[in-house]
């Protein structure tokens, strides 16, 4: 059976695409001026959410429920939060940690998309195949 072997790609709504796309160039380093990122290899996490979760966030003012969140690896989480503040980025002020899978954080663009940021577990293994965690 034939079957996916990446995400291909990730494309939001903006009221201004092209300020959006700099947000992400110069706060999370995703340079894509060729059309493409070409990101790090590591473990991608698919899964599905309750219906009525605010873990995603909502969007500003209120309105709506954000439907999907933008999950990225980092290195170094503190780092990256510290990096982000200091730019005056809207950063959550607090971090969750899973044993055995990492720390998370998060950071709202300037759309008001909620975007969670995970610096994975030293020595955290996840499954070559499409087991569930």
């Amino acid at each position: 059976m034939e079957r996916v072997t990446g995400i291909g790609g990730y494309f939001m709504r903006a009221r201004d695409p092209e300020a959006l796309s700099a947000w992400y160039q110069d706060m999370l380093g995703i340079d894509t001026t060729d059309g493409v990122w070409r990101q790090a290899a590591g473990p991608t996490v698919v899964a599905a959410f309750e219906d009525e979760t605010d873990y995603f966030g909502s969007r500003p003012d209120g309105v709506d429920r954000q439907q999907t969140m933008l999950n990225f690896r980092v290195d170094d989480l503190d780092a990256m939060l510290e990096q982000l503040q200091a730019a005056e980025a809207d950063v959550v002020d607090e971090i969750q940690e899973m044993e055995g899978i990492g720390r998370f954080g998060w950071v709202t663009d300037p759309e008001g998309n909620r975007i969670e940021l995970w610096e994975p577990a030293p020595g955290a293994e996840f499954p070559e195949t499409s087991e569930k965690l």
